[in-house]
């Protein structure tokens, strides 16, 4: 979907006076705009074309990880018809900043809706995604008129890159966990003038959106999820107690404490799923081991394609058979890669998942508890997500749960894949916050 040009028109004249209220105020947002060194796009294609590859899998499914005929399809593609160029010109026609926050530079998108009153949200990516999935809803939550909404729908959007991800700047110290960076984006909404604003986010988003409804920065009204961070006590303690090593569950001493239900057992065994996946227990352990294979970049590519089951089957149909998933078109696929090899950070945003890590052993060590959630609080399970969140679970995790969705379709890149069906998610959340 691209961005309506109600949205594109009044862009440079809106940067205008961004820059002269931030002057006077003495607040430090600069306006930014990509571009990328011609030499460095050569030299991705040419790493592309000398590329080296492993002999195929033996499985015939996907079993043994990233299939060779999906990497060379993704090769081939990516060195001879992808242009970056494009993604480029379609961020630079879109408001960006950057904003010193914390001694960090952090970029953000901002693009403000014509529409009096609208409500603003500050939404974040997750791993291995980037600002780059969150493209698509910008006009639908906008300019809610001209994609099936009311006036009443209406957002300011605010997208920042995490640190160490995209144009944000990488941490040089320890301690940038989604508390910190939950932190910084309370600070980044009160430079924007907000006073009053909803949070929204997914994957490791979710996490720092958690992070913000506990922290109760000034002006956080409401926050939305399509991932289930933070679990009941009786859940997490099986997962990340005495039964939680390197990444793994032992799957009898969860079913001990979880409710027989059938939802509660599904997600269970999604769970399960998710930790065993190697990528989590090596990026909580050994982040920086990954960054030096990540130094090529189609092994950049086959780790972060492998991130789960459903993505990897319809990401690889697009690039073999022609045939996206919703937004997962071989482009948009590509323009998240790209932004990751050129800014070289696909090291600095593994290193998030230590972070995180390391918090969980201090609390489970007998460190400080996180405070409770009591903002309204809205979730949507989107059916082909890692693992499908019982109810039973969001309520006990959030008490002020005011809105619970069951969207038709749709994955882990929920915003990326389903733009629409993400965007009405958010409308319903967030109505009675407004």
């Amino acid at each position: 979907m691209p961005v309506p040009e109600s949205v594109i028109g009044p862009i440079t004249r809106y940067q205008e006076v961004v820059m002269t209220m931030t002057v006077a105020a003495g607040i430090d947002i600069r306006p930014f705009q990509i571009a990328i060194p011609q030499k460095d796009l050569d030299d991705l294609r040419a790493r592309l074309n000398a590329a080296r590859y492993p002999t195929a899998e033996l499985a015939k499914d996907a079993s043994q990880g990233v299939q060779l005929a999906t990497l060379q399809a993704v090769a081939r593609y990516w060195a001879t018809e992808y242009d970056w160029r494009k993604v480029e010109a379609r961020l630079n026609a879109l408001p960006q900043f950057m904003t010193t926050i914390d001694g960090l530079d952090i970029h953000f998108i901002h693009v403000k809706s014509a529409h009096p009153d609208a409500l603003p949200v500050i939404i974040t990516h997750g791993w291995p995604g980037s600002v780059m999935e969150m493209l698509d809803v910008i006009g639908p939550l906008t300019d809610p008129t001209a994609f099936g909404g009311t006036a009443n729908d209406a957002f300011d959007v605010v997208i920042p890159s995490m640190p160490g991800y995209g144009f944000s700047e990488q941490p040089t110290e320890l301690g940038w966990s989604g508390n910190r960076i939950a932190s910084a984006w309370g600070e980044l909404m009160s430079r924007l003038g907000y006073t009053r604003y909803v949070a929204q986010g997914g994957d490791q988003g979710a996490t720092v959106t958690d992070a913000m409804a506990r922290q109760a920065p000034a002006g956080l009204a409401g926050i939305h999820l399509n991932f289930l961070s933070a679990f009941p006590t009786e859940v997490g303690a099986a997962l990340f107690g005495d039964t939680f090593a390197m990444g793994l569950i032992k799957r009898a001493a969860v079913g001990v404490i979880a409710s027989r239900a059938e939802k509660e057992e599904a997600a269970l065994a999604g769970i399960e799923r998710t930790f065993w996946a190697g990528y989590i227990a090596e990026m909580n352990t050994k982040p920086q081991t990954i960054g030096y294979g990540s130094m090529d970049p189609l092994a950049m590519a086959a780790w972060m394609l492998d991130h789960d089951a459903d993505s990897y089957q319809k990401i690889s149909a697009a690039f073999l058979d022609g045939k996206p998933t919703g937004g997962l078109t071989r482009d948009h696929v590509l323009d998240n890669l790209t932004l990751y090899w050129l800014t070289n950070t696909s090291t600095s945003a593994a290193r998030l998942y230590w972070e995180n890590y390391q918090n969980i052993l201090k609390s489970l060590a007998g460190g400080p508890k996180p405070p409770n959630i009591n903002v309204p609080t809205g979730f949507t399970v989107f059916p082909q997500e890692l693992f499908q969140a019982p109810r039973a679970w969001a309520d006990k995790v959030y008490p002020n749960l005011v809105y619970f969705g069951e969207a038709p379709k749709g994955g882990h890149f929920a915003a990326w894949e389903v733009p629409q069906i993400f965007t009405e998610e958010l409308r319903r959340s967030f109505q009675s916050v407004r």
